[in-house]
């Protein structure tokens, strides 16, 4: 069938006569270099997002063939109702199919020659032709073109109900019920029970073959629907082949194409064109095979006839003869086919114009016409300020500067190179979507120009000439410019045509002088440098830095892109040979002398031949090394030489081949079907025990192949295709170009580079290319081959169903139902996250309340599953998307339960919780707040707030829902402040909420009396409402003597204060006068009258004799009492002298009449205006006054008490099912939860502790942590909500909380646990031996410690698995925290050290006899006074990505310990810089991530850095154990590394600086020098952007956001002491380790007198 293509204007017409201007036609696809194509992206109008868009294919119809047949036989049919029927019967010679598109066909005839109707089909396969189609789409609508069919086609796909049935059955099967033979004839699709080589035709699409939606047709053409894929295999090799993140991802990918194949080749039908650009790929990189680019049913007749050699290749150019389109490339001699070493070639002796050079190289570089973000690009190559003329110079672009650069200038981009944290030069694409859409703005539609450029459309801003277009874009320019004159032409009516220069008189004219200018002479000696910076050599490494075109790299490396800029070349172009080249107009004069002098030159000068043959040599060289663009991934049928051994005494293919399919059609209809269920279905799925498979399995594997035979050429060249795919994949170059290729089937020679395939690739890369196509290996034997994990096997089984087009609640069902049966446990924690990337997106996007149950469950099995570092990366990001979505959602509100939180913190610890999830918990209190979800985060932040502990709870929790007062804070979020107090008790609110509370009262009610702009008061008085009710419930817990000394006996009572401001809010005033009341009647009549009573007269008096009445923020105060408050009755005052209304008649009846009017002289005023305006009398009021008194009473007592009623949500699920409460701590929590009880009793008072050993009394727990109030600053109305470290900054003050007496000498080294509760202390004990104290922070209590170190210890370790703990002391010791027993010992011997030592022990293990292990204490001056034991161990690092420990030694050398199993592993030996004695490794870090940058470099998170006592700093490979770099990066003994942001490195040293590097420069390098320290820094540690340093007695500060706007170049520490907050004295103790406890904003310091300090 030969492809007739369209012009994109004419097939752009052609869509919309077909179909209507309602299918949006976006643009055309073409294959080759030009604007020519049959298909075209389309999406229906409304559905512009980019999984509605398709593509619409034209294919000729008037060919006859079974193709065509097949469609014109429906469409004959269609007239008759079509019988569907979703089961199949197998066998018989009729076969009645139900196609879920509309199709229906009865075959006669099987195997042979098929025919349909009266046409006679010459195609050979086991199958009809239609009955072969219909299986290849089975879900294909066949008819008439026209829009409302393709929008039938295109709902059915978007809203997935094509495939929905098939996932239905295999859900019924996964359940266990009946579920048809839709579910068992796909699981034989995807291998179950095992592949079969052939295959029977059905109604089921392969999962990984692209699915035809739509088979239309019109009168000339018919038109196929697929769906667009945001990407395919070629845009992700050439754009980023880091998407495909592993080998195992390509394993994967190979393993789903040779399934798609084996389907294609047991019906009969070979693919034929197997290459990148046919594998499409999903979102989530789900791979489909694209058969219909070109008919598959006549690959094997058309190609015989496409590929021959000696056949001319048809000219490009449009099917409409009177196109326009071919006026304008009809001079040009490109074909559709690309050679480009063909075409270089012609284009260097000057036979190819520089525009159809250009062309070729955009095409090779991916660039599409008519895509505007990826459109071609030209170059500018003159500044339209005079007409081109090659004997001037002026007017003319330079070549060698990018247009970028030149439009900026070298000095702005040298600024944004040295100053940007990424350095570069270019921040965007050379040609932009905005420049594109600007340069062709008068042709193309309004709705493009408003997305594109900008959303208000306005003419005039567009350049009018082409001298100000020139001017006003840093990019380059477009083809349209060198050969269409249109696009000078507009279209609008408010846009005039674009100005063409003066010098030209047309468009037409403008377009050909514009030409010429473009195939000059003087064009033509520079072009080559222009290409460089655009496609070539000066796009990457120092050639681009020099150049000034240095790209800003991708922010994510392994996200796969569809767009981007591909590096052609990694040499320099060669010039033109200009003395052959002829130009497109004639010779101008200047180009006929030039030759003529230069031709008389070669006739006599032999420099000249030589100069000639160079520049050929070079030409050649050039071409020889981009070879690779000529990609090769088939041949030409019967192409290869030599005999077919396999038909040797063999019948005749067709023969062998008929008698195949008619043996396997016999044994079909008596074949016993394998019984499939559940569990033999996860007994295909379970992980197998053994290890990878190795080398001797794949030669087994050949030995298996040499006993097969392929009988089908047609199938050997697909798998020619497949083995150069997998060599690609693992290259990332084509394995053939057109000339290695020819070689290899001339004489067998393969390329060279095929030896750097790991060897199991090489040997299944072989298999697949070898000669004799006989002898490759079938898709059936790839698949069976140890080249395929079991991992890839099961990963496959889950998730091919959930790639079928259905409904994403079924396919929710599905995963969560397979899940749940135990298949993610079957497969094993690697398959379980190779697959989890696919499941997490129908988990994100769970809507309903049914899918958010099955999304919960598939979470819950998801978590179970996976690795800790897995559940960080891939469960937490999800948790946090499905927190942040606003509104109620059932899952939202399951995830912020109990059981799945403490999921979290077992899997991952708390501090990944805190730092992730616990934010948003907050979040969804005050960000549009749910009612169920804040009720259920209430539930949850008040149920945690006791396990967390004080200082989290504090920091983390009260401080930040502080910070939300007066910004939307609901009710529930109130609650949870009210409630945590009660849970930690009268003593935690005396100490911790109240005075943090009464600073709030206190700031809020300064800013209420400053003359502010409205917003900011409205704020105001929104946060004192919260702060009252908190304060109000809160007093609940109290005592009466509490509440007397802290709320009202104070000298400036907080209600009455707020009471007495005249220009309060109504609303404020209001809730302050309810809950003072709500407060008096707490304590009774008797202390209300001696506390309360004397501060009221005040206020009466001021309101008796007050004239003003306050009116301005009426409304606003209503507006906030009926939102917040949700008062009772209708009591509700408009003025501050409705105060007289709200105060006097209560306390008339608290306190007695009598005893009121005693007290308040005004008495008498207050109640005439009582009597006057609101007719209240006690005299008369009898019973009904009194009533009435009571009811003003009830009411405020049910406002006072806010949000502690029985009917509140949060209150309910607490003590229902919601967090379950600690058994040893349930008393005391059910009393505290309760504020109607009073049996609550003070705790004693905190003990003052005084340094020295612990004291092991019963303190209450975290009696030494200080009050919040100190570090409160003030409300900040600009701030933003929330609770990340930047909106809370943590203001260290140097103050040391508690001291205990740890160790009797030095404490070496500390680590805290993740809950921030425990730490460990490692020091010298009695008799100078290393022990280990756990200690509890709560009480500051040793809980137990480790004793079997007979040496110092100098560093300790917290395991990741739970309860172990690793200390070393030159030996590594694991034991068990909670019984301080020991596990095991690790010790390196003598032999694998590789270094002598001063001593030889008679034992390799270490014992007290020798040397001991460095003394790194840092007073004294870190230079060894003897030769350290190279043997032991020195420090130790814990790799974030498996249980690994990195330990360094004494010759600098790596350990690798593999804690889980017990062993040892590998060691790397680094050089060492001093021969006479090699410097020891004094400190280690690393990252978890593996990420790469741009151009291979890998970053600090793939690195492993270690610190030597030398001052130097290594780098080593963490993957290979390369040295990557080592340099001099201290004076003096590395006392610790830290690894920041991914590029950063910080180290200290006794040199006294602290020092960051950038490892994304080229090492050495210029360092940040921090100084400030008199001593050696001895350690540090980061928080955020925050580093604590330690130097003998002093502590010092600095900012690493900072470093970068100093201007002196000078950055310091701030060295300061620390001082005992009891008694503000400073601490003399020399400092030896620190650690931060990031959450609780805290620090820990160890002493050199073993004291272990807590400080803030």
């Amino acid at each position: 069938m030969e492809e007739q293509n369209h012009c994109f204007d004419c097939l752009q017409r052609r869509i919309n006569s077909d179909f209507s201007d309602q299918l949006v036609f976006n643009y055309a696809i073409s294959t080759s270099a030009f604007p020519f194509g049959s298909s075209a992206i389309v999406h229906v109008s409304g559905t512009e997002a980019s999984g509605s868009q398709f593509i619409l294919q034209y294919m000729p119809g008037h060919d006859k063939n079974c193709f065509v047949n097949y469609v014109n036989e429906y469409i004959l049919d269609s007239s008759s109702e079509s019988t569907r029927s979703n089961d199949h019967d197998i066998g018989g010679n009729q076969y009645n199919d139900e196609i879920n598109g509309g199709i229906a066909i009865s075959v006669a005839s099987e195997t042979g020659n098929a025919t349909s109707g009266n046409t006679s089909c010459n195609h050979s396969g086991r199958f009809s032709c239609s009955r072969t189609i219909t299986s290849l789409a089975p879900i294909a609508r066949v008819g008439m073109s026209s829009y409302s069919t393709f929008q039938e086609v295109a709902a059915d796909f978007l809203s997935g109900l094509s495939e929905d049935h098939v996932l239905e059955s295999l859900d019924l099967f996964i359940a266990g019920k009946a579920s048809g033979r839709d579910c068992v004839n796909f699981l034989r699709l995807l291998g179950l029970p095992s592949f079969e080589k052939d295959t029977f035709p059905g109604s089921l699409r392969h999962p990984n073959i692209a699915p035809v939606l739509g088979i239309l047709k019109t009168s000339d053409y018919i038109n196929m629907v697929l769906p667009k894929t945001p990407y395919n295999l070629e845009s992700i090799l050439h754009f980023n082949p880091g998407a495909l993140k592993s080998d195992w991802n390509r394993r994967f990918l190979i393993y789903q194409l040779l399934s798609a194949l084996l389907y294609l080749h047991g019906l009969g039908v070979s693919h034929g064109n197997i290459c990148p650009s046919n594998i499409l790929l999903t979102d989530s990189l789900w791979s489909w095979l694209r058969l219909w680019n070109e008919p598959v049913l006549e690959s094997s007749l058309t190609s015989q006839k496409s590929e021959r050699v000696d056949s001319k290749p048809a000219k490009t150019g449009c099917c409409n003869g009177g196109c326009h389109s071919n006026d304008l490339y009809a001079d040009l001699k490109l074909s559709p086919s690309i050679d480009w070493n063909c075409s270089f070639h012609q284009w260097w002796r000057g036979e190819l114009s520089n525009f159809e050079y250009l062309l070729i190289l955009n095409r090779l570089a991916g660039r599409r016409w008519g895509d505007h973000t990826f459109h071609p690009v030209m170059p500018w190559v003159i500044d339209f300020s005079s007409k081109p003329d090659d004997n001037c110079d002026a007017g003319w672009r330079d070549l060698n500067k990018s247009k970028w650069r030149l439009a900026k200038g070298d000095e702005q981009l040298d600024f944004t190179y040295s100053t940007s944290e990424i350095p570069h030069h270019v921040s965007d694409e050379c040609l932009s979507e905005l420049a594109v859409c600007s340069y062709k703005a008068r042709r193309l539609p309004l709705s493009v120009l408003r997305m594109a450029v900008r959303s208000v459309y306005e003419p005039n801003e567009y350049p009018s000439t082409m001298q100000r277009l020139y001017q006003w874009t840093p990019d380059e320019c477009i083809p349209e410019f060198y050969c269409d004159a249109l696009i000078f032409r507009s279209i609008h009516d408010g846009m005039a045509d674009l100005a063409v220069p003066s010098w030209a008189e047309s468009p037409e004219d403008f377009i050909k002088l514009h030409r010429d200018a473009l195939e000059s002479d003087r064009v033509s000696f520079q072009l080559h440098h222009w290409i460089d910076i655009i496609f070539g050599y000066k796009m990457s490494g120092h050639a681009a830095v020099i150049a000034k075109n240095v790209m800003l790299p991708l922010s994510e490396p392994t996200m796969p892109r569809s767009t981007g800029r591909r590096q052609l070349f990694t040499q320099p172009h060669p010039i033109r040979h200009a003395t052959s080249r002829i130009t497109r107009h004639g010779s101008n004069k200047y180009a006929k002398v030039w030759s003529e002098a230069h031709e008389m030159q070669r006739e006599t000068s032999l420099l000249s031949e030589t100069a000639y043959l160079q520049e050929l040599e070079q030409a050649s060289a050039f071409s020889e090394h981009a070879r690779h663009l000529n990609a090769c991934y088939r041949y030409p049928l019967n192409h290869i030489k030599g005999k077919n051994i396999s038909s040797l005494g063999d019948p005749a293919p067709e023969t062998f081949s008929k008698n195949i399919s008619e043996l396997s059609l016999v044994n079909r209809n008596y074949w016993v079907p394998y019984k499939m269920n559940l569990i033999s279905f996860l007994q295909h799925m379970k992980e197998e025990d053994e290890g990878s498979s190795g080398y001797p399995d794949f030669l087994l594997w050949r030995q298996k192949l040499s006993s097969s035979r392929l009988d089908s050429e047609d199938v050997a060249r697909d798998i020619f295709s497949v083995g150069c795919l997998l060599a690609e994949l693992h290259l990332c170059r084509p394995l053939f170009d057109s000339i290695s290729l020819a070689m290899y089937l001339e004489d067998g020679a393969l390329p060279g580079f095929l030896q750097e395939l790991p060897p199991h690739v090489r040997l299944l890369v072989e298999a697949c290319i070898q000669k004799d196509w006989t002898r490759r290996p079938s898709a059936k034997i790839l698949l069976e081959s140890p080249y395929f994990p079991k991992t890839v096997k099961s990963s496959y089984l889950f998730l091919a169903p959930l790639q079928l087009v259905s409904k994403d609640e079924t396919r929710l069902r599905y995963a969560a139902n397979l899940a749940k049966q135990g298949a993610l446990r079957e497969m094993g924690a690697f398959a379980t996250e190779m697959c989890a990337t696919y499941c997490l997106p129908l988990i994100v996007t769970a809507v309903n309340d049914t899918e958010a149950e099955w999304a919960y469950i598939l979470l819950e099995e998801l978590m179970k599953c996976l690795t800790a570092q897995a559940v960080k990366t891939l469960i937490l990001p999800t948790v946090q998307k499905i927190l942040q979505t606003a509104g109620c959602l059932h899952l939202k509100v399951s995830l912020l339960q109990d059981s799945f939180v403490r999921e979290i913190w077992n899997r991952v610890g708390k501090q990944a919780y805190l730092a992730t999830v616990h934010p948003l918990v907050l979040s969804n209190l005050y960000i549009y707040p749910d009612k169920s979800s804040a009720a259920s985060a209430s539930v949850l932040l008040i149920g945690s707030s006791e396990e967390i502990g004080v200082p989290i709870t504090i920091h983390q929790t009260i401080l930040p829902l502080v910070h939300c007062f007066g910004k939307g804070l609901c009710s529930d979020g109130l609650d949870v402040l009210v409630r945590i107090g009660g849970i930690f008790g009268e003593s935690f609110i005396v100490k911790q909420m109240l005075p943090l509370l009464k600073n709030v009262v206190r700031s809020f009610t300064d800013v209420s009396c400053m003359n502010k702009p409205d917003p900011v008061q409205s704020w105001s008085a929104l946060a004192l409402i919260d702060c009252m009710i908190t304060l109000d419930g809160l007093a609940a817990f109290l005592t009466e003597e509490v509440i007397v000394k802290e709320l009202l006996a104070d000298v400036s009572c907080i209600h009455i204060g707020i009471l007495m401001q005249k220009h309060m809010e109504i609303a404020v005033l209001q809730v302050a006068a309810t809950t003072l009341f709500g407060i008096c009647q707490r304590i009774g009549a008797d202390l209300t009258a001696l506390h309360i009573l004397p501060k009221l007269k005040e206020l009466f008096d001021e309101l008796a004799f007050s004239q003003e009445i306050s009116k301005g923020s009426t409304t606003v105060g209503r507006n906030l009492k009926v939102t917040k408050l949700k008062f009772g009755g209708d009591l509700q005052i408009e003025s501050r002298m409705d105060l007289v209304l709200l105060l006097y008649p209560s306390f008339a009846s608290l306190l007695g009449i009598e005893k009121l009017r005693q007290c308040c002289t005004t008495w008498l005023l207050l109640e005439q205006f009582l009597l006057r305006h609101h007719n209240w009398k006690w005299e008369y009021a009898g019973e009904s006054s009194k009533n009435g008194s009571e009811n003003f009473i009830a009411r405020r007592h049910a406002i006072s008490r806010g949000f502690t009623s029985e009917y509140n949500p949060a209150k309910l699920l607490l003590n229902g099912v919601g967090w379950s409460i600690p058994q040893s701590q349930g008393s005391k929590s059910a009393k505290n939860l309760n504020p109607q009880r009073r049996s609550f009793k003070v705790q004693q008072s905190p003990v003052v502790m005084h340094e020295g050993m612990s004291c092991q009394v019963n303190l209450e727990p975290w009696f030494w942590f200080p009050s919040p109030s100190t570090i409160w600053d003030g409300p900040e109305f600009l701030g933003r909500v929330g609770v990340q470290k930047e909106d809370l900054p943590w203001k260290i003050r140097a103050s040391v909380l508690h001291s205990i007496r740890a160790h009797h000498g030095a404490v070496r080294s500390l680590a805290v646990d993740q809950d921030e509760c425990i730490v460990f202390t490692a020091g010298i004990g009695q008799g100078y031996k290393g022990t280990v104290q756990k200690w509890e922070l709560s009480r500051t209590n040793c809980l137990s410690g480790y004793y079997g170190h007979e040496e110092v210890v100098n560093d300790i370790c917290i395991l990741s698995s739970s309860g172990r703990v690793a200390s070393c002391d030159g030996t590594i010791h694991i034991w068990n925290s909670q019984t301080g027993k020991q596990i095991s010992v690790f010790a390196e011997s003598q032999t694998e050290s590789g270094y002598p030592t001063n001593h030889q022990p008679s034992v390799p293990k270490i014992n007290s006899d020798q040397a001991n292990v460095l003394n790194l204490n840092t007073l004294s001056s870190g230079i060894l006074s003897s030769a350290f034991d190279s043997s032991l161990y020195t420090c130790m690092h814990l790799l974030d990505s498996a249980e690994t420990l990195v330990v360094g030694t004494g010759n600098g050398s790596l350990r690798f310990i593999d804690v889980a199993r017990g062993q040892k592993l590998h060691i790397w030996r680094g050089e060492s810089n001093d021969s006479s004695f090699p410097s020891l490794i004094s400190a280690i870090c690393s990252s978890g991530s593996n990420k790469i940058q741009a151009g291979g470099i890998p970053t600090l998170s793939s690195l492993i850095a270690t610190g030597l006592s030398s001052g130097h700093c290594k780098l080593f490979d963490a993957k290979s154990g390369n040295v990557i770099a080592s340099w001099r990066a201290h004076d003096g003994y590395v006392t610790k590394l830290a690894s920041h942001d991914e590029h950063l490195l910080i180290s200290s040293s006794l040199d006294r600086t602290l020092r960051v590097w950038d490892l994304r420069m080229n090492l050495p390098l210029q360092p940040i020098i921090f100084r400030g320290h008199s001593d050696g820094i001895s350690n540090f540690c980061i928080w955020g952007q925050d580093v604590i340093s330690i130097s003998r007695n002093r502590i010092g500060l600095l900012s690493l956001s900072k470093c970068a706007s100093e201007t002196d170049g000078q950055h310091h520490i701030i060295p300061q002491k620390l001082y005992v907050s009891d008694n503000g004295m400073r601490s003399l103790s020399a400092l030896s380790s620190i650690s931060i406890l990031p959450f609780s904003r805290l620090f820990l310091v160890g002493t050199e007198d073993g004291y272990l300090r807590i400080c803030c």
